[in-house]
Formats: structure tokens, C-alpha cells, sequence
């Protein structure tokens, strides 16, 4: 756990106030009120796939997190606060994106019912191999599911500078920062990405590569999320 650093209040027995003078309050200036050009087709066809995609993936990491724990949490009691502790932080990854699909009223995949039982498949059948292949899982998913987060970052840092106005002059900004939709979107999918990450660390450090056969096991994994990765942007 980080420390938290300790916070000292200093307070004075006559607080002042400073006051700007009228001249100084005329001078301040305001940030004005942008109105950001519309996306591309394009720009909005990637961000429904990302909804779509991301949406998917993390109801896939849900079940197979529920598979795992539905096995190993009393096998194996001292896994139990770290499977529930991953687990949880995919729920909120699932039900993030739920909430951003229903407001960007993108379409859910048609496969959806499939990510489920396949899912839940996955995760109750490593587990039962052994608590070593349920953490090799966790490493191949996460491996994964990192590395199309990084690809879609990329994108967005890359592809989506959107011109804007001053929303009451008109007038052109000079290199806007970038739009609240798309700064909001990043955050979610950095924030999302480092926790996934964690995860593959947290199988690292729990015997994944001990699971045998290891290679064979998280390379089948990997290509099975590729996949469905490809099929999910796309039904």
C-alpha cells in the first residue's frame, strides 16, 4: 500500500482576504466555452467499436473471473481476497462500458451470449486444472487485453485531434485541448489498462508460470482472445 503523506493545516489567528481591485477584475481573464467540430464517420465508427469491443472483453474477464473463484476461493482460502479483489475491479470495468454503451446507444455483440458460457468455461476449467493454470489464464487474458488497450490509447492520443471554436465569438482556436468526450475515454481506458496489468502481475506472482504445461496453455489462451477480440469489433 502507498503511504498517504501527512497534511498540515496552518491557520492564522486574523485570516485575510485579499480583494481584487475593479481594475484587476476586468483584467482576469475567462477560459471561453468551446464548440468542438463534429467526428468523422470514421472517428465515430472506431469509438463504437471500442465500446462494443471493450464492453465484451470485460464481460469475458467477469465470468472467467466468476469461473475461477467459483472453484478455487474454498480450495484455496488464502486466494480468496485476491481473486475477489481482481474479480471486482472487472465488474467495475463491465459495468463501465454497460453504461457507456447504453449512452452512446452503441449496438452490444451478437455474440454476447456466447462470451458468456465460453467465458465462465474457461475460467472454471483452468481453475479446476490447478491454482497455478487458473494465474497462467489470468497472465494470457491480461497480456492481451493490455495490449489492445495500449493500441487503442494510441488511436486516440494519434487520431482524434478535433478542431474547435469559441462557442460565443466564433473564432478559431489555436490547438484546443482535447475534447471532454475524448479526454474522458482515454482516462477510462489508461486507468482500465493499468489495472488489467496488475492483474498479470498478480498472477505472476502467484506461480502462473508453474503451471504445466505453461507455454501451451497461455499461447491457446492468447490466440482464443485474439479472436474473440476480432470477431467482437466486428458482430
Amino acid at each position: 500500500m502507498l503511504s498517504k503523506s501527512a497534511k498540515t493545516v496552518v491557520r492564522t489567528r486574523f485570516p485575510v482576504r485579499a480583494l481584487a481591485t475593479p481594475a484587476e477584475s476586468n483584467t482576469t481573464s475567462h477560459a471561453p466555452q468551446l464548440k468542438y467540430q463534429p467526428l468523422s464517420k470514421a472517428q465515430k465508427a472506431f469509438l463504437e467499436r471500442v465500446v462494443r469491443v471493450d464492453q465484451a472483453g470485460e464481460l469475458g474477464a467477469n465470468y472467467i473471473y466468476a469461473g475461477q473463484y467459483f472453484v478455487l476461493a474454498n480450495r484455496y482460502p488464502h486466494l480468496k481476497p485476491v481473486l475477489k479483489h481482481m474479480w471486482e475491479q472487472e465488474i467495475h470495468h463491465h459495468d463501465t462500458f454497460n453504461q457507456l454503451q447504453t449512452a452512446k446507444r452503441v449496438r452490444p455483440s451478437i455474440m454476447t451470449p456466447f462470451w458468456k458460457v465460453g467465458a465462465f468455461g474457461i475460467g472454471l476449467s483452468t481453475a479446476s486444472l490447478s491454482k497455478e493454470a487458473a494465474m497462467a489464464c489470468t497472465v494470457a487474458v491480461e497480456t492481451v487485453i493490455g495490449g489492445h488497450y495500449n493500441e487503442q490509447l494510441r488511436v486516440l492520443m494519434n487520431q482524434f485531434s478535433i478542431g474547435a471554436v469559441d462557442a460565443e465569438t466564433g473564432e478559431v482556436i489555436a490547438n484546443p485541448p482535447v475534447s471532454p468526450e475524448i479526454a474522458s475515454l482515454k482516462e477510462t481506458v489508461k486507468q482500465f489498462r493499468d489495472e488489467e496489468l496488475e492483474h498479470l502481475d498478480t498472477a505472476l506472482e502467484h506461480d502462473a508460470e508453474k503451471a504445466v504445461p505453461y507455454m501451451l496453455l497461455t499461447e491457446a489462451i492468447k490466440a482464443t482472445c485474439k479472436v474473440a477480440i476480432w470477431t467482437a469489433e466486428r458482430i
